[in-house]
């Protein structure tokens, strides 16, 4: 028997990233406030903004998850009490926390919202998963460094109403669970209270003591050292294994990066679930669905801990594959003409791709393409410039068009 069908739980950065996701299939998304989130780079939603998030997600049956997920100190807890209280009021369908003093305020102050236990507290084990249920935890997000074996033992061993959820896509974090101090101690940015610097991208030398200012480079390949730099974590090849494994949620990363992005994956990975449990019996992926999280700018692809895979996860540098750029991005739709927001350059006649939620990707010449003065230039250039292209079709309000770059001769 199939189990039930997993949450497809997706990224929301700002307002604009919150539709795309919701747009493009996800079942859930997590964001944060503008404080006591993990993720301090990112627009992230005021107050009112939040309560906005919540009801736009909420008519359209999807649900909010709010990081409260820093681990504080003493002067960050005096404003968090009246943060909870409005977190309740606003409608959170869940906070997402890592911290027990966090856990003890949130169910003062909080007390009819679910509590997700984070990522960040390491969970590896079913004791480590029971204690939370124990305290009440709806949900826990599991530690990255587990492999599907061991999660299916956690989930034998669990009670069924306590939900798992689990990193299946997006950026890695070399760290143990995503503790790190090292971007605290090289620069002063606390990564535990969301402003990591990311040195785990940066190349390094080795500098001997009474030597300063000479850097000796430790060589693991002509671009250098990496010591620290991640792949990132792709599972869209291994949907039955995740769900045989008993994975309640599907969790995408990824809050810093674009709408088109959230739009994108989540897309992948909605598309595979609802395909795996409408025929899981010889399930083979649409090569579309593969060959859709390609499209995003990402480093090379790796399964994380699932699998014990031989490869490993060092990331040779710190360069991303961008084999595919936004053309546009939609402003509207008049029946079968869609505006677009230009983002990149293109030529009348070129290849292009038109995403929509739910389809497989349309691919077609650009023939059919107007300027706003209804004039059709040598190329598409203006940043910004809202253009026209007509589709034998209605195409969706959330459509966007991108096209795979040019190879450049070296």
């Amino acid at each position: 028997m199939l189990p039930n069908k997993p949450e497809i739980l997706a990224p929301a950065g700002d307002f604009d990233k919150l539709r795309f996701a919701i747009a493009y299939g996800a079942d859930a998304v997590y964001l944060a406030g503008e404080s006591f989130g993990m993720r301090a780079a990112a627009a992230n939603f005021s107050d009112e903004q939040l309560r906005q998030g919540l009801a736009y997600a909420h008519a359209r049956g999807v649900k909010c998850y709010v990081t409260v997920n820093i681990i504080p100190s003493n002067h960050d807890l005096k404003a968090m009490p009246a943060y909870l209280e409005f977190l309740q009021d606003a409608g959170a369908d869940a906070l997402i926390v890592a911290d027990v003093g966090v856990v003890a305020l949130a169910k003062r102050h909080a007390p009819r919202v679910p509590l997700h236990i984070s990522t960040q507290t390491s969970i590896l084990n079913y004791e480590a998963a029971n204690f939370w249920a124990d305290l009440g935890a709806e949900r826990i997000v599991l530690a990255r460094e587990l492999s599907l074996e061991e999660i299916a033992e956690i989930r034998a061993k669990t009670p069924p109403a306590l939900q798992i959820e689990a990193f299946v896509h997006g950026a890695m974090c070399i760290s143990y669970s995503g503790r790190c101090l090292i971007s605290q101690y090289l620069t002063g940015r606390d990564a535990n209270h969301g402003a990591c610097a990311q040195p785990c991208r940066w190349k390094y030398n080795l500098v001997e003591e009474k030597r300063p200012g000479e850097y000796f480079p430790v060589v693991e390949g002509e671009g250098g050292t990496y010591l620290y730099n991640s792949k990132d974590l792709c599972m869209i090849e291994h949907i039955p294994a995740l769900v045989q494994a008993g994975i309640t949620s599907f969790k995408i990363e990824g809050r810093n990066k674009t709408a088109y992005y959230a739009a994108s994956v989540t897309s992948a990975y909605r598309r595979a679930v609802d395909a795996y449990c409408a025929q899981p019996d010889g399930f083979v992926l649409p090569p579309d669905i593969a060959q859709e999280v390609g499209k995003v700018s990402h480093r090379n692809y790796y399964t994380g801990f699932y699998l014990g895979d031989p490869d490993g996860q060092y990331y040779h540098d710190s360069q991303y594959i961008r084999d595919w750029e936004v053309v546009g991005m939609p402003v509207s739709v008049e029946g079968q003409r869609a505006v677009f927001r230009l983002k990149n350059r293109f030529c009348p006649g070129d290849a292009l791709e038109l995403m929509q939620p739910g389809q497989p990707p349309y691919a077609f010449a650009a023939t059919r393409v107007w300027d706003e003065n209804g004039e059709t230039p040598e190329i598409f250039h203006h940043p910004e410039m809202r253009f026209a292209v007509e589709f034998p079709f209605v195409p969706d309000e959330f459509s966007i068009l991108r096209r795979q770059k040019p190879v450049v001769d070296k």
